[in-house]
């Protein structure tokens, strides 16, 4: 068993990625009560002491994502007040993430108002994976440990041993991540120029790269509707590309996301538990797990060392 003073508590956005990070650590998962009031207000509690111990809560902001948000806050507050000793949070898709700047006047700049609440609410650091801006980071005051599932993503497309393969970026903003997982599998890469029309609207204008008879492997931090990474498909596919190999952490799935991608064009869509994929997707989806590489981040932050051991191919 790993430290007793070493305490892990589910929210109810991924409980079964919880219960895998406590396997990896050799712990149980942490008792705790998450219930509702009629009116909607979140209750909870500890059923277990958590004085002096570092507790780590895992909770992704998935669907419900406002939800998922508050019941965090409350539970950060239940274990402040429990006189818990750090309060880490364990969070695999930041949400808000996308809106990281302003972009037109009179936005908000919503990421960095998720960091300032959960800040004051009582967190002592954050782990989380592939933000969607690195630069994320600097919002908190906090430790972040950013985390990258690209070793994970890159470890099992290599095993496939793809044909002939193009890593493709859809947008200029995955370039930087593309050309790295190009020069791990030794691959040339292309980048999709797209113009976005509204929010979860693009279409594709143009392709840097030589694609027509290569394999792409399109890789995304995140797939929120689907549409736009069905459009860069089939704009390859009319470049005479071959079907689509699709690669994103966070499975985000708004709408008709899974029946968008269960696409003639993609072959498989490799994604990461982050976000709990509903039951019955489609056997095109092949979800890899994310829970070694948080059980390696949580037993550093205890005993000491470098986060940036667990990245294989660098970090993020």
């Amino acid at each position: 068993m790993y430290k007793d003073n070493c305490k892990v508590f589910s929210g109810s956005s991924n409980p079964k990625l919880a219960e895998r990070i406590c396997v990896e650590l050799g712990i149980p998962l942490g008792q705790i009560k998450l219930s509702r009031f009629k009116s909607g207000e979140v209750y909870c509690v500890y059923e277990e002491s958590i004085r002096n111990c570092d507790v780590f809560l895992v909770q992704t902001f998935s669907h419900p994502i406002n939800d998922h948000f508050v019941e965090l806050l409350v539970m950060i507050d239940a274990a402040k007040r429990a006189s818990a000793r750090t309060i880490n949070l364990v969070i695999p898709y930041y949400g808000y993430s996308r809106q990281e700047r302003k972009s037109a006047p009179r936005e908000p700049i919503s990421a960095k108002l998720v960091a300032d609440v959960l800040t004051t609410a009582g967190a002592h650091r954050v782990l989380t994976v592939d933000l969607h801006a690195p630069a994320i980071q600097a919002f908190f005051n906090i430790p972040v440990d950013h985390l990258t599932a690209l070793d994970l993503i890159s470890d099992y497309i290599r095993n496939k041993k793809i044909p002939n393969p193009v890593v493709v970026s859809p947008d200029a903003g995955r370039a930087t991540t593309a050309e790295n997982l190009a020069n791990i599998l030794n691959a040339p890469f292309a980048i999709m120029i797209k113009k976005r029309l509204a929010h979860n609207e693009a279409t594709i204008t143009h392709v840097i790269g030589d694609v027509e008879g290569r394999t792409p492997i399109i890789i995304e931090d995140m797939i929120d509707t689907g549409g736009t990474i069905v459009k860069v498909v089939e704009g390859l596919k009319e470049r005479g590309a071959a079907d689509a190999f699709v690669c994103a952490t966070h499975p985000v799935f708004s709408g008709p996301a899974l029946q968008r991608l269960d696409h003639p064009n993609i072959q498989e869509v490799i994604i990461t538990d982050s976000i709990a994929l509903p039951e019955g997707h489609p056997s095109r989806f092949k979800v890899l797990s994310l829970a070694h590489l948080f059980s390696d981040a949580i037993r550093i932050i205890n005993d000491g060392g470098s986060i940036s051991t667990l990245f294989k191919y660098g970090g993020v």
